[in-house]
């Protein structure tokens, strides 16, 4: 076997509590997880996604992939996520081990850990994660070798002998220490050599059907009991696959193999969209792209010279438009999303795309279903395409013109005229668009100041010729982002100062100040520069992501302190001693490959470019000098062998290089999609062809959704939440029920208005944490249903910790339960000091004796109003004897009350007791009510004593008559 599996989940009682935020992040029980036997998985994967939750659950190639390995036999696919700083910090506090979500293992019991590398900076989170989980950051350190070294560590410390030792026995009984843990993604599949220390192999390209492959190499692999260097030599026979240990870097930079029986040149894999896999997992929370997400095509041929992801999936591949009309109606169904998106590099070069649109929204009209493209092209943005996008909910539109003049943007091959941008901009303004976001970038080979200003001139020009009478000017949303060239682009050879983004900002920041309507946003310079430094490296960069993680740069710290974590990249590059190569980055050399940091900095033909037009009033202009010609210095960046040249993608580097002279031109290529072919190499036995779908003949539009808001029968459930459902906060309970009503196809009465939303109200919203089996929501219908079947369809797409009790008819005219809601009944757990339970009965009496206890509130309006709490309890009673707990980790933290819904008792550093009391208090939506902690505060004012609140169960709510 691979790894040793000890046969139990990470004791998580304490860990995932309420007090952490949005808990619900880590339950693993969503709809669409997949929970297979443990003991029947011959290979056990986890996908781990090194971003928090909210976005890697909502990353379509995560889903795919996750369906996809769980559908083969024998292989358990489960998943972790970068957990939120206060997560981390309580893992390491107690020392927990980062798990899988849905098995809450430890990731060290798993076979194969795979992290998706779509970032330059993106590492640092890998080695949070893989530090979390106990797991030596390196290769040379899971075999052994080498160092070991956790965050916040200054000190470096030796693998003792015989830690060493235990792994050399571990993999003689035929088990290794650690999984094996690779990475994909596009930042992988372009350059993975500044990660190559940190990885086992790396998987170039689209993973449908490669990692398939891989999964049952390692089932082969196990059986046979391979060594890990037997096991990934077999693995680097896979086309696609890399293995970074069996390759070294000549003196030159490039990339060759250690050994012959690897290949000199590894293989990008592709493959085609498959959209059945993309119908998943529906979280609990909201997510970054909280919707059904559905590839309609793969691929992008518009060859975009700055594009890296149009050069890094080529061929283009069109899914056929019955699959995806298909997928999406059978997708809305099982997650009961109300919007789907259609995605693609270019969407809108779908040319079956108004058609399939359309398709859709006449079959699902009636479900009010909306539709986002959220990456388009301006110039083919037209009326047919504005109807499947309007409707009740009008999604946001972004177009990216890239650059402000023609010139510029002949220059990076974009294919837009100013004809078509204003066409495309105008046409949205008339179909009912207030609002408009825009990418522009800077920073571009050949630009000048006139191209910057342009931006600022494109921009009052498609706000004057965008008006109407009686309607408000069109309004903008910019995003002014600084060019960073990216490996297997044209572009990969070029480069621009951080002063020179700096002062191209300033002006934008000038110019933009006499328009109004637009907002316009920066991307900070410092970033770009580091994307660059790393993006572009090689494997001497190792040792800066992981200096910079020690350093604290994680993710989050870009978010929270920019300033701290560029100072901790800056450390990191100093005490790696690179700092010379990040000078290259930051001053705009094109040599950023070439030399020690003993070689004098060379020379930038393109700031002598910049020298010679700021005479003529432009910057950072191209010229044949730059990069052709006689010129030493260029001729020898250009031609110096690259990082990633050892990576197959499919586009020849001698292309790339004539197409940066075409750029010189202002000469543009044609998409070779629907026009000649570009010759870039790509087409061919390894990588196919172009397959693209002619238009196809549009529906008939049937109008938009209007909302039925027929009340023909209101049904009220008394349920319950228990268990790991109490920590789904109240929005994401509202969402859960709108869900389940959709999957299971009841037919909800929808307010009116601008907004309709599906009639469903709960009564009262419970805290988070707290138990409860005594909840209400009501459910208008627009059609009459017997209790029992509705009971049952809703049931079935609950989780089984939200049970139904009952079900009742209510008049449809008769006021809601929230307007009725007059009392509700708590058990509460209390924790105190050690007294008898006597005691406690005449404490509660001396409670219930006093008149007035007086608590201030703040209004919504800010006011301050005193509030007598005494008036608002009914009743009050102990209903159950102390029991001591210990808070360790060890002990068992969960007491089962009535129905079996478990209490979850917080670690505490001392033995203390609890009392169980029941209270009846004043529970109305108007904010006349009496909470738990209200109960604790009346206990402390009358007994001049501190309690803390363990847990609040609800057992019922009760109704006015």
């Amino acid at each position: 076997m691979l790894v040793k599996h000890p046969n139990q989940s990470v004791a998580l009682e304490g860990i995932i509590t309420k007090d952490i935020s949005k808990p619900a992040r880590y339950l693993g029980n969503e709809v669409g997880a997949v929970h297979k036997p443990w003991e029947s998985a011959r290979v056990r994967w986890v996908l781990t996604y090194p971003e928090i939750y909210e976005v890697g659950a909502s990353n379509l190639g995560h889903v795919i992939l996750y369906n996809i390995l769980n559908a083969q036999p024998r292989q358990l696919c489960d998943r972790a996520y970068l957990p939120a700083p206060d997560l981390a910090a309580k893992l390491r506090a107690t020392k927990t081990p980062l798990f899988a979500v849905e098995n809450q293992r430890s990731l060290t019991d798993f076979d194969i850990l795979g992290f998706s590398l779509s970032y330059e900076l993106g590492a640092t989170n890998i080695l949070e994660m893989l530090d979390l989980a106990g797991i030596p950051l390196t290769w040379r350190e899971r075999l052994g070798e080498g160092e070991t070294r956790r965050r916040g560590d200054v000190e470096t410390r030796r693998i003792e002998t015989t830690r060493k030792s235990n792994f050399t026995q571990q993999e003689e009984q035929g088990g290794f220490a650690f999984p094996l843990i690779f990475a994909g993604g596009q930042t992988a599949t372009s350059n993975p050599e500044p990660y190559a220390d940190f990885f086992d192999f790396i998987a170039l390209g689209d993973g449908e059907e490669l990692l398939p492959e891989i999964g049952l190499v390692l089932e082969e692999g196990k059986a046979a009991g391979l060594t890990r260097e037997e096991l990934l030599l077999d693995l680097a026979q896979i086309p696609g696959v890399y293995v970074p240990q069996f390759y070294d870097t000549a003196e030159d930079g490039s990339v060759y193999p250690l050994r012959p029986d690897v290949p000199a040149r590894i293989l990008r894999r592709v493959a085609t969209p498959i959209p059945a896999y993309s119908i998943g997992l529906v979280p609990y929370i909201e997510t970054v792209h909280d919707r059904l997400k559905i590839e309609v095509r793969r691929g992008c041929t518009r060859g975009c010279r700055f594009c890296q992801p149009g050069m890094l999936t080529r061929p283009a591949r069109d899914v056929a438009p019955e699959r995806i009309v298909d997928a999406i109606e059978e997708g809305m169904g099982a997650t009961g999303y109300n919007e789907f998106s259609l995605l693609s590099l270019s969407c809108s070069d779908y040319l079956a795309l108004p058609a399939v649109g359309m398709e859709v929204k006449n079959r699902l009209k009636d479900q009010n279903i909306s539709l986002s493209l959220p990456s388009q092209r301006v110039d083919r943005f037209d009326e047919n395409i504005a109807n499947i996008l309007g409707g009740i909910r009008q999604s946001g539109l972004t177009f990216a013109p890239e650059a402000g003049t023609q010139r510029l943007r002949d220059i990076i091959n974009k294919g837009l005229t100013n004809e078509e941008l204003l066409r495309g901009v105008k046409t949205a303004y008339e179909q009912g668009w207030d609002k408009v976001k825009l990418y522009f970038m800077i920073g571009l080979p050949g630009e000048t100041d006139v191209d910057i200003l342009g931006i600022v001139e494109t921009l009052s020009w498609l706000k004057q010729e965008c008006r109407a009478p009686n309607r408000k000017p069109l309004n903008f949303n910019i995003t002014i982002s600084n060019f960073t060239p990216k490996p297997h682009t044209p572009f990969q050879w070029h480069s621009v100062s951080t002063a020179e983004f700096e002062r191209k900002q300033q002006l934008l920041r000038q110019a933009f100040r006499r328009l109004r309507g637009i907002k316009v946003n920066y991307t900070d310079v410092r970033i770009s520069a580091m994307e660059d430094f790393v993006g572009r490296g090689d494997r001497r960069l190792a040792a800066v992501v992981r200096r910079a993680w020690e350093l604290g740069a994680g993710m989050d710290s870009w978010m929270e302190s920019l300033d701290k974590a560029f100072a901790a990249w800056e450390q990191a590059i100093a005490e790696s001693g690179l700092t010379w190569k990040y000078r290259q980055v930051a001053q705009g050399e094109w040599n950023v490959f070439y030399g020690g940091q003993e070689a004098e900095p060379t020379p930038n033909p393109s700031q002598e470019g910049n020298r010679r037009q700021e005479v003529e009033g432009n910057d950072n202009g191209l010229s044949e000098l730059d990069i052709t010609g006689n010129d030493e210095v260029s001729s020898t960046t250009y031609h110096l062998p690259l990082p990633w040249d050892h990576l197959d993608t499919g586009i020849e580097k001698n292309w790339l290089k004539a197409d940066l002279q075409k750029a010189l031109a202002a000469a543009t290529v044609p998409d070779c999609s629907f026009e000649s072919c570009s010759h870039c190499g790509v087409c061919s036995i390894d990588f196919g062809h172009n397959i693209v779908i002619p238009a196809q003949p549009i529906p008939q539009f049937d109008g938009h959704f209007k909302p039925d808001t027929t009340k023909v029968q209101r049904l009220r459930v008394w349920f319950g939440k228990l268990s790991n459902m109490v920590l789904v906060g109240h929005l994401d309970l509202a969402r859960l029920f709108d869900r389940a009503v959709r999957r299971a196809s009841l037919p909800i009465s929808f307010s009116g208005g601008f907004s309709p939303n599906p009639r469903i109200m709960i009564a009262n919203a419970l805290p988070l944490g707290a138990s409860s089996s005594g909840e209400l929501v009501e459910f208008e219908l627009t059609q009459q249903l017997d209790r029992k079947e509705f009971r049952e369809r809703l049931a079935a797409q609950l989780p089984s910790n939200i049970p139904i009790y009952g079900v009742e008819e209510v008049d449809v005219k008769a006021p809601a339960a929230n307007k009725l809601l007059a009392k509700a009944e708590y058990l509460i757990q209390v924790a105190t000091e050690d007294t008898d339970v006597q005691q406690w009965q005449d404490w509660v009496e001396q409670v219930k004796a006093t008149e007035a206890i007086w608590w201030e509130k703040t209004t919504k309006s800010g006011k301050k109003k005193q509030i007598n709490l005494r008036e608002l309890l009914f009743e009050l009673e102990v209903v159950e004897s102390r029991q001591e707990v210990t808070g360790s980790l060890d002990k068992k933290q969960f007491i089962t009350i009535n129905e079996n819904q478990s209490l979850s008792v917080p670690a505490s550093p001392r033995p203390s007791v609890y009392i169980m009391l029941r209270y009846v208090g004043s529970c109305r939506n108007d904010g006349t009510m009496l909470r738990p902690d209200h109960v604790v505060y009346l206990l402390e004012q009358v007994l001049q004593q501190e309690f803390s609140l363990l847990h609040t169960h609800r057992q019922q709510l009760i109704l006015s008559e």
